[in-house]
């Protein structure tokens, strides 16, 4: 397929080639009101098989056509005021191949490419999509109810539409890397999906399923004593505060003993977790220190890890979560975003 798209695209530069020994076999009659003419714009299209169509719509690195008239003694290409480049073989009166430019921006920008010719020049409403919206820090608090203001962390957000589950919210307000939503009626066991012009992103986990996001819930928390810190700013895996532990070799950090057994909803548990390169811990669940415990490598950088109620020896219930250092060497473990996942 890779290989097919190259020769597509190998062809269509041939064909502009053709073009442009067309033109160059006119009459200087022709050339010179080729050259007189104003430009004019009648359609864009992606320059790729099977999608010629016309579209308003474009993407960075992605190469268009450009359709209309006049364009001989083409000087300037600018997509949204961006200078961008084109080859000058590629252009013929009718037609022009331009690649749209990685750094062109798309957000408070005119939405247009602009053509300047010895002629003239012409304007043309072309929109320049960002990237796939992305879910980077997930959105807090997990545990909202309706009316509660839930913020939602990541990139990409232009003008985007959320909905928790299928009932789309109220945006209060949005940047590019934050939105800040109300969570609407029956957002309960809801997922969160973020859609823009340019797709839709969806969160891991829903509302509602959170024993720990920046704060605990329901009772749960690890006790002082395990001397660990908080520490709040935007590395969090979760919102925007975690926890860690300097972990020496063997140590662990113990939660509290609670009981829960209210998990007809719950195919299991999730957390995050990163830690030193070569880091292992395991995963002490309900006090079983010896029977068969998930054991698990870790990495410098944050892992949402699940475990389901079958990998926890058929649990039918949550009493205490209890992580131990399985290296033998020790180290910097951070913990965040502990919760239940949904079943399917």
């Amino acid at each position: 397929m890779k290989n097919s798209k190259i020769k597509y695209k190998l062809a269509l530069y041939l064909m502009a080639s053709i073009f442009i020994g067309i033109v160059s076999s006119c009459s200087t009659n022709d050339t010179d009101d080729a050259l007189t003419a104003a430009p004019v714009i009648t359609s864009v299209s992606k320059a790729e098989e099977g999608d010629l169509a016309p579209t308003s719509i474009g993407y960075a690195n992605n190469m268009y056509i450009i359709r209309g008239s006049g364009f001989m003694g083409l000087e300037k290409i600018y997509i949204n005021d961006t200078d961008t480049y084109f080859n000058p073989t590629l252009v013929t009166d009718s037609s022009i191949f331009v690649t749209v430019d990685e750094d062109t921006p798309y957000e408070n920008v005119s939405d247009e490419i602009m053509l300047v010719t010895s002629s003239g020049s012409v304007a043309y409403h072309f929109v320049i999509a960002p990237p796939a919206p992305q879910i980077l820090r997930g959105f807090n608090p997990v545990n909202a109810n309706e009316g509660d203001e839930v913020t939602i962390y990541g990139n990409f957000f232009l003008d985007p539409i959320v909905t928790f589950g299928t009932t789309e919210a109220e945006v209060i307000s949005s940047t590019l890397t934050e939105i800040v939503v109300k969570t609407p009626a029956g957002a309960d066991k809801q997922y969160v999906t973020v859609t823009t012009i340019s797709g839709s992103v969806t969160s891991t986990y829903a509302v509602g399923t959170a024993l720990y996001d920046d704060i605990w819930y329901f009772g749960w928390d690890v006790e002082p004593w395990n001397n660990h810190t908080y520490h709040t700013d935007t590395t969090a895996a979760q919102g925007t505060t975690y926890y860690k532990k300097e972990m020496g070799a063997w140590d662990n950090i113990q939660g509290n003993w609670l009981w829960d057994d209210q998990l007809a909803d719950y195919a299991g548990i999730r957390i995050s977790i990163k830690g030193p390169d070569g880091g292992m811990l395991k995963l002490v669940f309900n006090s079983n220190w010896e029977a068969n415990p998930p054991i698990f490598d870790v990495t410098p950088e944050w892992q949402e890890y699940t475990f389901t109620w079958e990998e926890l020896l058929n649990a039918d219930h949550v009493q205490n979560i209890t992580f131990q250092e399985f290296t033998g060497n020790g180290g910097e473990y951070y913990f965040d975003n502990i919760g239940y996942i949904l079943k399917e």
